[in-house]
């Protein structure tokens, strides 16, 4: 099937011109979003997915217009229509349209909700990544998951032309996350990951890799790991809800970034990052937690897909 849309109470060709020039998210980016995985036709930890939309949607006032029931149905109705068995759902819920002013619009202004339902092939074999250090410039909410993504999509596309995968974002002298992927580390058979507070975002991968780290008796510390002990890690790997889980084999470092130890830009933007010019300061030594974390990931998967059934 192609890539399906909605908008407002319609399903539609995602192409089609439906929304207002004067809506917010398209003039302000007032509004959040959730990506949810579709396995076997059913979509993955959706109820915590609708808890961390719900959350995000209180943390900057936006009436919700479902409840989380509404939010499951208008999903599962979403892939039955589209009838991939293996896809991603990107869901979007905006203040709405109105006459462009800073202040929020009268109470009788509807949410706008949008959604685009997407097929995926057969994930590749994962060979492990490269991250790039960078300071990390984003707001100091990213806690909610607001549609205002452009320090992420500056920092992701530095270390795409470093030749890295993702960026591995330091803040305060402290290692916390990546652009769009929950960042951990592996030191002596421990798993290290920042806490859930303001600065990162409460990933839904995140928290079910911390249900199987329960299950596989691996110890966990949530902590921000400082900078000046990554020589002392022996694993790290990143987790997203596409991305799933990805164990890195080097973290490279820029010199327009600055010296490590204050890890600021040094240039205004836009920044001209070149692989050639990047210094690989971290190798791998132990990926075996990792290993034995996406096993059981995997796992977990294969008997998501084996349920008949969504429980709405």
């Amino acid at each position: 099937m192609p890539v399906i849309g909605y908008y407002n109470g319609k399903f539609l060709d995602p192409t089609s011109s439906v929304v207002p020039i004067e809506e917010r998210g398209h003039e302000f980016g007032d509004g959040v979003y959730e990506v949810i995985r579709v396995y076997g036709g059913q979509p993955f930890l959706l109820d915590w997915h609708i808890e961390r939309l719900l959350n995000s949607l209180h943390a900057i006032r936006i009436p919700s217009p479902h409840d989380a029931d509404g939010y499951k149905e208008l999903i599962v109705s979403a892939i039955q229509r589209s009838a991939e068995e293996e896809a991603s759902i990107y869901l979007q819920v905006t203040r709405g349209a109105a006459a462009r002013n800073h202040l929020f619009p009268a109470d009788t202004t509807v949410p706008s909700v949008s959604l685009v339902v997407r097929p995926l092939s057969a994930k590749p074999d994962q060979k492990p990544g490269k991250l790039l250090i960078q300071p990390d410039e984003r707001w100091a909410n990213s806690y909610i998951k607001t549609l205002n993504l452009l320090p992420n999509i500056l920092a992701k596309q530095a270390a795409h032309d470093a030749g890295a995968d993702e960026a591995l974002l330091v803040r305060d002298g402290h290692m916390i996350e990546s652009a769009s992927s929950n960042l951990w580390f592996v030191r002596d058979g421990k798993l290290i990951t920042a806490p859930t507070d303001r600065f990162i975002l409460p990933g839904i991968t995140r928290r079910y890799v911390l249900e199987l780290a329960g299950q596989l008796d691996i110890p966990v510390e949530q902590v921000k790991l400082p900078l000046s002990e990554l020589s002392s890690v022996d694993g790290i790997f990143i987790t997203g809800t596409i991305l799933e889980i990805l164990p890195i084999e080097s973290v490279l470092s820029h010199p327009v970034f600055g010296p490590l130890d204050t890890l600021q830009s040094g240039s205004p933007h836009p920044l001209d990052v070149k692989p050639e010019e990047c210094e690989v300061i971290w190798r791998a030594r132990d990926l075996s937690v990792v290993e034995q974390l996406r096993q059981a990931f995997d796992a977990g998967i294969t008997a998501f897909r084996a349920a008949t059934s969504v429980s709405i």
